[in-house]
């Protein structure tokens, strides 16, 4: 099952920046890969070591306006393989347009996916540099494209922005590697096209001593995020 492209008018022509401290951590896919099982998994997934760390931020203004041609596609470029996201461009232009200014600035180069939760909700998140849960950039932006509140109303697949509240976006995001209901607060910008089974081989390694939720056992890093057209 896809993720459902929830239609929301823009608004506004420009975008609206809200200036705020650092995000505080909240609690929280292509049809031929959804439904992969564990063995296959190992199989195919093979992740190098990752030269990723936490760290400081790039410090990267805010965006004034919106992109003139937003990419259709986004690439995390891992120690693990490639994860690609299709961006829904036309649903999200705000999230879009800072998130592909980010990743053109090298924001998100050599930085880890720093949390797993594998209970109750299953995201694995990333986008903060430190590596805390609570770096980001020094602005922030209103929400778009939020889902009903629903069963499953992040499907498998889904890329969402991680928030502390009404319009908090950052950089912090998360990947959806199995069904979850959250509360219709978090702003879905794309969907995983490629490389879902990436993340599921992370998120089948659990948690770093055991749990529900913290660092993954198993390291993934992004050496790089690319924007794309076609």
């Amino acid at each position: 099952m896809g993720v459902g492209r929830r239609k929301v008018k823009p608004g506004i022509t420009a975008i609206a920046l809200l200036s705020a401290a650092l995000l505080v951590p909240i609690a929280p896919a292509s049809a031929d890969n959804r439904n992969i099982k564990p063995a296959s998994i190992e199989r195919k997934v093979r992740c190098k070591e990752s030269k990723a760390i936490a760290q400081l931020p790039i410090r990267i203004p805010a965006p004034e306006n919106l992109l003139k041609r937003a990419p259709k596609y986004l690439t995390l470029q891992t120690n693990c393989g490639n994860i690609v996201i299709e961006t829904f461009a036309r649903e999200a232009p705000v999230t879009i347009t800072v998130m592909a200014i980010l990743a053109r600035g090298g924001y998100f180069n050599n930085t880890l996916c720093h949390r797993l939760t594998t209970e109750g909700i299953f995201v694995l998140q990333c986008g903060d540099p430190t590596a805390t849960g609570s770096g980001g950039p020094t602005f922030r932006y209103r929400d778009e494209n939020l889902p009903l509140a629903s069963e499953n109303n992040y499907p498998v697949g889904s890329v969402a922005m991680v928030g502390s509240g009404p319009n908090t976006n950052g950089s912090q995001f998360f990947l959806v590697y199995q069904d979850t209901t959250l509360g219709p607060n978090y702003s879905l910008w794309g969907e995983i096209v490629s490389g879902l089974e990436i993340v599921k081989y992370i998120a089948q390694g659990g948690v770093k001593g055991g749990g529900v939720d913290g660092t993954p056992l198993r390291t993934i890093g992004i050496e790089r995020a690319v924007t794309r057209n076609s």
